[in-house]
């Protein structure tokens, strides 16, 4: 089976993409959030998932790693073709 890599196709995105994230998450709970670590450890709370930023978090089950990202990773997903589309229409040559 070949192992996923979450690399994004250009680096420099990774900042950009980090503060969606939060976005994301904070839109959900109501609640800010701030940096990689917060962002996981409420994704973590918000699926009931026993992560523990900065410990050892090795005895995860890959269904309970899955649920973590699942939600945020789906409306991330929805908010960046929004994005897409709204470039694009921007972008349209007039005919």
């Amino acid at each position: 089976m070949a192992r996923r890599r979450n690399q994004l196709l250009v680096p420099e995105a990774r900042e950009g993409m980090e503060r969606l994230k939060s976005r994301i998450i904070s839109e959900q709970t109501g609640r800010p959030v701030r940096g990689a670590v917060d962002t996981k450890t409420e994704m973590a709370r918000q699926a009931g998932v026993p992560y523990r930023a900065g410990g050892y978090n090795g005895n995860l089950k890959t269904e309970e790693a899955g649920k973590m990202g699942g939600p945020v990773g789906g409306q991330m997903v929805k908010e960046l073709v929004k994005m897409a589309q709204e470039e694009l229409a921007r972008n349209k040559p007039k005919s």
